[in-house]
């Protein structure tokens, strides 16, 4: 069984682990989004299936490659040197793929996900997922950690934001450790959830935004 995390995810990282941006390139985005498929909708918190039939499968990858190809592909800007949007996947000494998690910088509302009054321009780290037999390998740490990194280095910021589901509770301890704070909640949030009929039901959800201070050259 896998240790628990903390201490111990330090001495089972998976060997060979690199974690290195996808840059765009097309398989890689495809492969991620392949990737987050499983890593993410089967067995989702808060319900769902654990293992997803193949309507079910073929729906959510062909959403998830169109998205991450809009928010990580080349075309999604016109400068490549500085497209502010990137797609960090970690493997394995034999090119496994174990996780993945993408930032850009976006518009964050102040106090809800429809306060359009109130927007701070910052990175936001989303579409974190780690594959079921990697888990507590210190693989999101390690995600988390490249994330900001480039938030911080490349982009020069000193904030780095978040959405993830109140129900996930695991995720919130882990962000939390990791120094995240909560910033709001909005309980009018919707949601995939893949159902046992084998479809995919549209459900309510609380997605709670969290926010850490890195220190940084400037911020937007």
């Amino acid at each position: 069984a896998p240790p628990p995390l903390g201490l111990g995810a330090i001495f089972f990282r998976p060997a060979g682990m690199n974690t290195r941006p996808s840059l765009g390139e097309e398989k890689v985005i495809v492969e991620a989004a392949d990737f987050f498929t499983d890593a993410f909708w089967a067995g989702k918190v808060g319900g769902g299936v654990k293992e997803l039939i193949d309507f079910q499968r073929k729906s959510i990858r062909k959403q998830q490659v169109q998205e991450f190809r809009r928010r990580y592909g080349t075309k999604m800007s016109k400068n490549d040197g500085d497209r502010r949007s990137e797609l960090l996947i970690t493997t394995n000494g034999e090119g496994e793929l174990m996780g993945c998690a993408g930032l850009e910088v976006d518009r964050i509302p102040a106090t809800s996900l429809t306060d359009s009054k109130t927007m701070t321009y910052a990175p936001l780290m989303s579409n974190l997922a780690v594959g079921n037999k990697f888990r507590r390998r210190g693989i999101a740490e390690e995600l988390v950690k490249k994330a900001e990194e480039l938030a911080r280095k490349e982009w020069g910021c000193d904030e780095c934001y978040l959405y993830v589901e109140k129900r996930n509770k695991p995720a919130i301890k882990l962000y939390g450790k990791l120094g995240y704070r909560k910033v709001w909640e909005d309980a009018s949030a919707r949601t995939l959830i893949p159902n046992e009929s084998g479809g995919l039901q549209n459900a309510g959800t609380t997605i709670v935004c969290m926010k850490k201070k890195m220190g940084g050259l400037f911020s937007f």
